[in-house]
């Protein structure tokens, strides 16, 4: 059950924002930094071209604060915007004095085990325009549990090539409750966004993303036991 111990860095603001924010929010942190931004902070290589991998920073909106999270490579970049010590950012036409309220530092392993963990995924983006036609077109719900579990497994063995992270057994995944899809508008785009519970055989670390668009705040996952008092919305 080969894995690999990954770090961590979840930097959270005492500053409340909400969901449709968070973009401004990237693109504040990215605007303060400048031509010192590093790439990991955008998946962007100049020349208008990006980096096609799993986004190694995510801004995130937990318990109704703006957060940050960093992911193996990300956690050194992350060091840059704090040592700028320039936390007065423009959201939109609205001017946030950020303040760091904690910072967790941590290591977690990510492997295939015997047992399963209980996951929350929420505003999940599942489906792209070609796979959203055929989640559609499936008439019975078992099919479109089924269907959505093939992504979602999908989605895991991305991340996990995109960390570089071996993985030398099968992922086992299964939706045990799905709450109605809703519709948003994803820079400018209509998607369907979904909140599910789901149980796998992967440990995977608290608050990372998963699906589309996870650099601005989408698909973020935290373990069932932790959900009530870490993750509200």
């Amino acid at each position: 059950m080969k894995g690999n111990n990954i770090q961590i860095f979840l930097v959270k603001f005492r500053n409340e924002i909400s969901f449709h924010e968070i973009p401004l929010f990237r693109g504040a942190v990215l605007n303060a930094l400048g031509d010192e931004a590093e790439l990991l902070y955008h998946n962007h290589t100049g020349e208008s071209t990006f980096r096609y991998s799993y986004p190694l920073i995510q801004y995130k909106r937990i318990q109704k604060k703006a957060a940050i999270f960093c992911i193996g490579e990300g956690v050194d970049a992350i060091g840059q915007f704090l040592a700028a010590q320039e936390f007065d950012l423009h959201l939109g036409e609205r001017l946030v004095q950020l303040s760091i309220e904690t910072v967790y530092p941590k290591r977690n392993l990510v492997q295939t085990w015997d047992s399963t963990f209980r996951y929350h995924l929420r505003n999940w983006l599942a489906l792209n325009s070609e796979n959203y036609q055929k989640y559609k077109e499936l008439d019975e719900m078992s099919a479109r549990i089924s269907f959505l579990e093939n992504i979602l497994i999908g989605n895991l063995l991305s991340f996990a090539k995109g960390m570089k992270i071996d993985i030398q057994n099968q992922i086992v995944c299964k939706l045990l409750s799905m709450d109605e899809p809703r519709i948003t508008t994803v820079k400018g785009v209509k998607m369907m966004a979904f909140d599910v519970e789901f149980k796998s055989n992967l440990s995977l670390p608290d608050y990372m993303g998963l699906g589309k668009h996870v650099s601005i705040g989408y698909g973020t996952i935290v373990r069932a036991y932790n959900t009530e008092n870490n993750h509200k919305e």
